[in-house]
């Protein structure tokens, strides 16, 4: 029963740092496009400031919150906590 509940554990991390990786190249990519289509255009009012990268920092600190609680509950191990963590911080 460990070793299922240590293979769904891993599965929710991964999932999880996988959409905040994702969100992040999302996030990435349309402000590369959103730079190319302004350069394009002849000069106008200038586009609103992007929002604060609060929403992907939050995300980060929920993803470190659950990463400790798995290992406080002897789910996750000292390295697969230290390899989430490194993951999740890049």
């Amino acid at each position: 029963m460990p070793g299922l509940l240590r293979g769904i554990a891993r599965t929710a991390v991964v999932a999880g740092t996988a959409t905040a990786v994702s969100n992040r190249v999302s996030r990435r990519q349309a402000g590369r496009w959103a730079q190319q289509d302004y350069e394009q255009q002849p000069p106008a009012a200038q586009p609103p400031a992007p929002p604060p990268a609060a929403d992907d920092m939050s995300a980060r600190m929920d993803q470190l919150k659950q990463l400790g609680e798995l290992k406080a509950q002897g789910i996750l191990t000292e390295e697969e906590f230290a390899e989430q963590k490194r993951r999740i911080l890049g």
